[in-house]
């Protein structure tokens, strides 16, 4: 008899989980709150401007088509990947301008031409980012760390004798200045942390394994935006007979003893309905997922995950901008004069940046639809704190202030003059949105070694039938670990359930 999974969230782990398991003979029906698919990966529209409202960077494009092989697709067939020649472009306060070029001799030559660095620095440390990829990869990302034959591979052995050379015990920042003379390539490279919602100076130096997947791997863009990625796997979806109730908030996993019953929701129209389910993954964040959908405080598991310390949340302005900007790439970096105490600001005293960091997301550089001609979208985010009882108007309008003044100082425009279209995303917004505890974007923060590596793993070890995926499970955020998040989840309900 075929077995029912109830998915709660339509993320892209949740929708990667969803195919895979209705390729699997499962019948799989998707729980959103929202009205469509896509998470915290979605699609605003300000009247003739589109943008992407979270991640912007595809990375590890091996794990796309990994699941649409094994889901009997070609990636090639739904989804354009595009490589970027030129990563992200980085603006300092002195005017000095660095091109991060996805071509390593043309990276190093730059760090080399704008810094005190020379081009055999870079060499040497994307190498040893790649030794620690190498080590950790199949035992922390690719497959689950708590799954007792992955454990015992021959792999897993080796990197647990590695345990030195995956740089577990220095921090971001003392690794990077160990490689590096120029405050500027160390603050280029300490940035990479934050791709984890975490701090440089206090996260483990092992993080520094995205910057092989950035560099080393190769960095795209995805014709029709990120969007288009959600939009593909939900078709696929319906096509291989997934059901969707949007509009639908789950409220509870019910239990029958400590195994999986089934869900309570409430319809579209208000009603609260129970149905029942052999299985449930969710894609929830997982604070919320064992409080809320668990009423769960006590258990081990539940106590631990809530003793880690939130990631970073962020403040996202969209914006219609009049004009075409030659100085701005797709990717562009902003960086503030003092970057320890920007982290000490977010995540010690809880306030937004006085000298915010600003990324600058333009999705109509090579998406020319999602802007009127003569215009370009901007996606401008700024990392901030978790929610802890600040006056989020004022963090707002101060953040604004400043964002505003640092671009019209760093481009020698009056952006004040350019801006036609807004709006913003606040971290209470991301909370009640995507049920993101205390809007922290990547659940919680990599800012020490235990939370770095232990993630809540994709099978419950209390709940008999309920699985994790998202950005707040194994193996984190961004687009190829959540989508690997779904993909493991599914592989550990086939293991054990089929």
């Amino acid at each position: 008899m075929r077995k029912s999974v109830a998915i709660i969230g339509s993320g892209l782990g949740g929708l990667s989980s969803a195919l895979l398991l209705s390729k699997k003979g499962f019948d799989v029906k998707v729980f959103e709150t929202n009205g469509k698919s896509g998470g915290k990966a979605n699609s605003l529209r300000l009247n003739n401007f589109r943008f992407d409202t979270g991640p912007s960077l595809i990375t590890m494009p091996f794990v796309l088509e990994e699941i649409f092989e094994e889901a009997g697709y070609k990636l090639s067939d739904y989804l354009k990947l595009i490589k970027l020649d030129i990563i992200c472009k980085y603006f300092y306060a002195d005017g000095t301008v660095i091109n991060a070029f996805g071509d390593l001799e043309k990276f190093a030559e730059e760090i080399k031409n704008k810094t005190i660095d020379t081009s055999s620095s870079i060499k040497n440390y994307l190498d040893y980012c790649k030794k620690i990829y190498d080590l950790t990869t199949d035992i922390f990302l690719l497959n689950s760390p708590t799954n007792i034959k992955n454990l015992l591979s021959a792999k897993s052995f080796k990197s647990l004798l590695n345990l030195k050379n995956i740089d577990v015990f220095r921090t971001v920042d003392e690794a990077n200045k160990s490689f590096f003379k120029d405050p500027k390539t160390v603050q280029l490279f300490n940035r990479y942390a934050t791709y984890s919602g975490s701090n440089p100076y206090k996260a483990p130096a092992t993080l520094n394994t995205i910057q092989h997947v950035e560099y080393g791997i190769g960095s795209y863009i995805c014709e029709g935006g990120v969007y288009k990625i959600v939009e593909v796997f939900y078709n696929l979806c319906k096509e291989n007979g997934v059901q969707f109730q949007f509009n639908s908030a789950v409220k509870k996993i019910n239990l029958n003893g400590n195994s999986i019953s089934g869900i309570e929701y409430t319809s579209e129209e208000g009603r609260s309905v129970i149905e029942n389910f052999d299985l449930v993954v969710s894609n929830a964040d997982v604070n919320t997922t064992y409080k809320k959908l668990l009423n769960d405080t006590s258990s081990k598991s539940a106590k631990r995950y809530e003793s880690f310390e939130p990631s970073l949340s962020a403040i996202v302005f969209y914006w219609g901008v009049k004009g075409n900007f030659s100085k701005l790439e797709t990717h562009n970096i902003l960086f503030s004069t003092d970057y320890k105490k920007e982290f000490y600001e977010i995540f010690e005293l809880k306030k937004c940046p006085s000298d915010p960091t600003i990324y600058i997301y333009i999705s109509s550089k090579f998406n020319i639809s999602d802007a009127p001609d003569g215009y370009e979208n901007w996606f401008v985010l700024v990392n901030s704190p978790y929610i802890s009882g600040q006056d989020w108007k004022k963090e707002i309008n101060l953040t604004r202030e400043r964002v505003i003044k640092k671009i019209n100082s760093y481009l020698k425009i009056d952006l004040n003059t350019l801006i036609i279209e807004e709006e913003v995303l606040t971290p209470e917004k991301i909370e009640s949105q995507t049920g993101s505890r205390l809007g922290s974007i990547y659940g919680i923060s990599s800012n020490s070694r235990s939370a770095a590596f232990l993630r809540q793993p994709n099978k419950s070890k209390k709940y008999e039938g309920l699985y994790f995926c998202g950005g707040s499970a194994h193996p984190g955020g961004g687009i190829p670990l959540v989508l690997l998040s779904g993909k493991l989840a599914a592989e550990e309900i086939c293991n054990n359930e089929i």
